[in-house]
């Protein structure tokens, strides 16, 4: 007897799909609305994705010279990975920080880290990516601040802030401020941006997160759909143009292991994205248009046998290439274990390299269009996403749902069903619970030194007591009145970082405006 097949979202799989299992829909071309086979007429038969590998620990020295390691070795575009202090708004020397600092990522407290980061770097010829959340708006300006000293052209100044705070509140944890203030920041962000950085991405929606803490990949797409949702409603209500701002958005989706669930659901995004932009009021094409980074599955990714997570990120990668990504960073093979060493990262981005010139998948759009089983996948996704949507929106929209544990809930029940399915032995995992070893050769990994921590503290010394202290006191002072009032902040926190501010002060000053999430 044939065996019921789903996907890890739940939609069943039949055993063979003909042309009636497909809705009849128009004969839709890549690079027009609504976007499903691809945001370019061409796609990477005129340009590949961008291969941006993920690195940040330690020092901004330590990071800097895996940076410069990553580019001699082909990478395109840098991605900078924080450490929790700096994600969370504190100084390396707050008692907070401590065991935290370097850790997950690099520590930068203010413009001197900023300009050990990317020393030797021109930030006008390579586009960079920050994880960061809600001090975005502080890591944006040490960004600017440092591209100012180099003498950038801000007009030619690409790369993309996270800068997303709702799926913070659902599913990661690094938020500081309640979800209305924070919003504020987010569309000062946008407002400024539009101005003065006009190729700088002001926000990456991101999926990836709610994925990596339990949701399915219907889930993940609902939500990060209603996230953007509330974003351009939040830009809309403050007067933004939405054909202006709405260019500059772009998301971040997780790639799992169902090849053909993760394909259908980023081909599934972009249609219903554009549905909703065009119902919001868009109407220019680039406003319509979803742009994504791709990021291989960490939670799939095994401490048990850690050498088959090459298999796995291949096969994540390449559902992020045939689902039509924009820019992709591959995990290391070591990632369960610790941060990942120069090898691992080595072997990470050549996968990328094989699957863009060995592959064959970058010579024509769209590979799997057509497909019945893959045309019926994305129609199932994108109704069943579609209707979680309009759950959220009956509740008030994201933020609602959000204040109202909804979301954090669905995913909860979620990543309890996945993790029970693995202990029964329904769902398999090799080298977990089938296909294990009884002596696993051991792999080494990286190992980041706590005295990091005192160097950092030893610098932060130096600075407050080399620094204007009158000028810092007039900065906080403004900023607290921009906080405090409706004038847009960013230009103060920019004011503020160029006279040696520090990250914690900055954010200590919004705290005591706006308080603290609980």
């Amino acid at each position: 007897m044939d065996t019921k097949h789903t996907t890890p979202s739940g939609i069943e799989v039949k055993p063979c799909y003909f042309r009636e299992d497909v809705a009849a829909t128009p004969d839709e071309r890549p690079g027009a609305f609504p976007f499903t086979r691809g945001v370019q007429a061409d796609m990477y038969r005129g340009r590949l994705w961008t291969m941006r590998q993920y690195a940040g620990f330690s020092t901004a020295e330590e990071s800097n010279r895996r940076y410069h390691y990553l580019l001699s070795q082909g990478v395109m575009g840098l991605s900078v990975a924080f450490d929790l202090p700096t994600q969370i708004g504190y100084d390396s020397d707050h008692p907070l920080a401590e065991g935290e600092v370097g850790k997950v990522g690099v520590a930068i407290d203010s413009l001197q880290d900023m300009q050990r980061l990317f020393d030797g770097i021109s930030l006008e010829k390579v586009t960079t990516s920050m994880t960061i959340n809600a001090t975005a708006h502080i890591l944006l300006a040490l960004y600017v601040a440092l591209a100012k000293q180099q003498g950038a052209d801000l007009a030619k100044v690409s790369g993309t802030i996270q800068n997303d705070i709702l799926k913070e509140y659902a599913a990661r944890g690094t938020y500081i401020y309640p979800p209305r203030p924070s919003m504020r920041i987010i569309t000062d962000v946008f407002e400024w941006c539009s101005r003065e950085l006009p190729k700088w991405n002001t926000i990456s929606i991101s999926g990836y997160h709610i994925r990596e803490a339990g949701s399915t990949a219907v889930q993940e797409l609902a939500f990060t759909l209603a996230n953007g949702k509330a974003y351009v409603q939040a830009a809309l209500e403050k007067g933004l143009d939405i054909n202006v701002f709405g260019r500059r958005l772009s998301f971040f989706f997780n790639a799992h292991n169902h090849l053909f669930e993760e394909v259908a659901k980023f081909r599934a995004a972009r249609r219903l994205w554009a549905g909703i932009m065009r119902d919001l009021g868009a109407t220019d094409p680039r406003a319509l248009m979803m742009r994504f980074h791709g990021q291989t599955g960490g939670s799939t990714l095994t401490a048990q046998q850690p050498l088959n997570n090459i298999a796995r990120v291949t096969l994540q990668a390449l559902s992020a290439v045939l689902g039509g990504t924009q820019s992709l960073h591959t995990n290391g093979y070591d990632e369960a274990l610790s941060l990942p060493t120069e090898e691992a990262a080595r072997i990470a981005l050549r996968t990328q390299q094989i699957i863009a010139h060995e592959s064959g998948v970058p010579d024509t759009v769209d590979p799997l269009a057509g497909s019945y089983y893959v045309e019926s996948l994305t129609d199932e996704m994108a109704s069943r996403a579609s209707a979680l949507i309009t759950q959220i929106d009956a509740m008030g929209g994201a933020v609602a749902a959000v204040e109202q544990g909804f979301v954090q809930d669905q995913i909860a029940r979620s990543a309890y069903e996945a993790q029970r399915a693995v202990e029964s032995g329904q769902s398999i995992i090799v080298g977990v619970n089938r296909y294990r070893l009884d002596d696993e050769p051991r792999i080494p990994g990286m190992h980041i030194d706590d005295a990091i921590r005192a160097m950092q503290a030893a610098r932060l010394a130096t600075l407050r007591q080399e620094r204007d202290a009158a000028k810092v006191a007039a900065c906080l002072q403004s900023l607290q009145e921009a906080a405090s009032g409706t004038a847009n902040l960013i230009p103060t926190v920019i004011e503020a970082v160029e006279n040696s501010c520090t990250l914690g002060e900055i954010s200590d000053i919004l705290r005591a405006v706006y308080g603290e999430q609980g």
